[in-house]
């Protein structure tokens, strides 16, 4: 099985996928993604034996729904892809454009510097995009575009507020106050909007 496994991997991610790689705009970061219809038909064309699940469960009321649900962390699908014998499975939470869980409510949250934001209840057209790109991230697994998803388990950068000339300055010397004498310095030969163009480098986003 190993061997299969190996040879099914090594095809797979030899195959150059970049001129079907779409971007989508979600926020300040740009997404990189497979359409799952050209991701399944590139699957089955080299193994025309594969086949992929979706993951069902009891709801509450007794039907079996194609999600896992928690009041707490929101929706969850789940796929499994087998290929002569071999199953990977992967399992993708339903998300908004922001990356936040959606759940079967709407309901509000804070952020740092653009205040109070709103996720909209989930609808199960959220919930059948999500389980088509799962199956995509599931058949990323055994190869195909597995290089689109490096580095999305790295923690997002802290956003960066709009803050004008002065307050990017004032933000800076809070951090770093022994350089007060270095920007009254520049501020010398500089225009205000230089200076604080030169401090956006070196200012701490997170604090």
């Amino acid at each position: 099985m190993a061997d299969k496994e190996k040879s099914v991997f090594e095809l797979l991610n030899s195959i150059d996928v970049s001129d079907k790689v779409e971007k989508k705009k979600s926020g300040k970061n740009e997404l990189s993604y497979l359409s799952w219809t050209w991701a399944w038909s590139e699957f089955k064309k080299k193994f025309p034996k594969a086949t992929y699940e979706i993951k069902k469960f009891v709801s509450k009321d007794g039907n079996e729904v194609p999600y896992m649900y928690d009041s707490t962390t929101g929706f969850m699908v789940f796929t499994s892809v087998t290929v002569e014998d071999v199953t990977h499975e992967m399992w993708l939470p339903v998300m908004d454009g922001a990356n936040k869980a959606m759940k079967d409510k709407p309901y509000k949250y804070m952020t740092k510097y653009n205040g109070e934001k709103s996720v909209e209840q989930a609808s199960m057209f959220d919930v059948n995009k999500t389980i088509m790109r799962c199956l995509v991230k599931n058949i990323a697994m055994f190869g195909l575009g597995l290089y689109i998803y490096a580095g999305e388990d790295l923690p997002e950068e802290p956003p960066q507020p709009q803050l004008s000339d002065a307050e990017l300055i004032e933000k800076y010397l809070k951090q770093n106050p022994e350089n007060k004498p270095n920007v009254d310095e520049f501020l010398k030969t500089k225009s205000e909007h230089e200076v604080a163009e030169m401090m956006k480098a070196y200012i701490d986003w997170s604090k």
